[in-house]
């Protein structure tokens, strides 16, 4: 995926990696803070409007090139690279759907955005929402618990989902002005990795928004998310998975070569029992790689199997990234527990990753499905 970038902006996110991410990934982490100064110089370096269309001042850059930044991120901040890949993600969603006002925001890096599908109730599978949408005299009203989203109570705007108005049809896609009368978020985010992206619950109680505020058509939001959504989601997740397992392989292997016994007066990479297991830290990462950039290739020749590889990408990607992860640990032993080495943070920030929906299991059974020539998703039940 090298190489995507324009020398400018490869120069200025080296600059932003050198200069603001890296130095504090480790605060991020202990303190579970949200990267403000990190997003900031992303959106100073023009890489938050980076997918954004020129037509309306930002990059013009493909998903390869996003694919690019993302890897780099994950491997300087797990937190920072999830909180970009959604912004990315929803980013696509607005240039196929929104208004011009916010495309242009985000396009000078003045607005972040993120997606707000995952719900208590339907847990990983966002197709199937709970929340409600409903006329309001000249509005529409929107009422939710969303479980988790990314950058909640910092982001600029929600691309948020719903039972349909009036439609028929599984689902209904807003954008949802972050600063609305009504919703809340709830609590602070504590957990295990990803500690510095702010994903929380947010309440939608009676959120009053104009009908123009709807992205699609009512009712067609399934096909927007599978078609505008997923293909960014799924391979940027997957770049992220990329961008841990190479920092820990290459932490690893400097590890290896760098610490030696003593009394046999040799490397740990001297060894052939260490050689073989950092060899198959190697093999699964270079996995990665080439099921990201063959899934690209099938995406940029619209070619038959594309679909296929898309739902293989994040499911390989996310657990190959944990076993590279694991691996590192146990190979650098007691050294991979420092906080200085950060092999134990990206092993978390795998794991955190590899549940967001879909899935690990959510995605195989889209694959055993697409392989075996059966509908993906099976249809929506009745809504009360």
């Amino acid at each position: 995926m090298s190489g995507q970038l324009t020398a400018e902006l490869d120069a200025a996110l080296t600059s932003v990696l050198d200069d603001v991410v890296l130095p504090g990934a480790s605060k991020i982490d202990q303190l579970g803070e949200f990267p403000g100064e990190a997003i900031k110089a992303m959106a100073a370096a023009g890489l938050l409007g980076l997918v954004s269309s020129v037509e309306v001042g930002g990059g013009g850059a493909d998903l390869r090139a996003a694919a690019e930044v993302i890897e780099r991120l994950a491997g300087a901040c797990g937190s920072t690279a999830m909180i970009v890949l959604m912004h990315y993600a929803a980013t696509a969603v607005i240039e196929a759907f929104g208004p011009g006002d916010v495309r242009e925001a985000i396009a000078a890096g003045a607005h972040l955005t993120t997606l707000a599908f995952s719900e208590a109730g339907s847990r990983s599978h966002f197709w199937v929402p709970l929340s409600t949408a409903a006329r309001a005299g000249s509005e529409v009203r929107l009422d939710a618990h969303k479980s988790w989203v990314t950058s909640a109570g910092h982001a600029d705007s929600y691309v948020w989902s719903s039972r349909p108005l009036r439609a028929d049809g599984p689902m209904t896609l807003w954008l949802v002005p972050s600063d609305t009368t009504g919703l809340s978020t709830k609590g602070s985010f504590d957990g295990l990795g990803l500690r510095g992206n702010a994903s929380s619950p947010i309440l939608a109680d009676n959120v009053r928004l104009p009908a123009r505020a709807m992205l699609g058509e009512d009712g067609a939001g399934r096909d927007v998310a599978m078609s505008a959504v997923l293909p960014w989601f799924l391979v940027l997740s997957a770049a992220f998975s990329l961008g841990l397992a190479e920092k820990v392989a290459s932490e690893t292997a400097r590890h290896l070569l760098g610490t030696r016994l003593a009394h046999l007066d040799a490397a740990l990479a001297d060894q052939p029992v260490n050689r073989l297991a950092y060899g198959r830290m190697r093999l699964r990462t270079d996995e990665i790689r080439a099921c990201v950039d063959m899934t690209l290739a099938a995406l940029s020749e619209d070619r038959s199997d594309a679909p296929l590889r898309l739902l293989e990408v994040k499911a390989l990607a996310a657990e190959a990234a944990g076993e590279v992860a694991d691996q590192g640990m146990r190979l650098c032993g007691g050294s991979a527990f420092r906080k200085d080495m950060a092999i134990e943070r990206h092993l978390r920030d795998s794991l955190a990753a590899r549940v967001m929906a879909p899935t690990t299991e959510a995605l195989l059974d889209f694959v055993g499905r697409a392989a075996l020539g059966q509908p993906l998703l099976d249809p929506a039940p009745d809504q009360p």
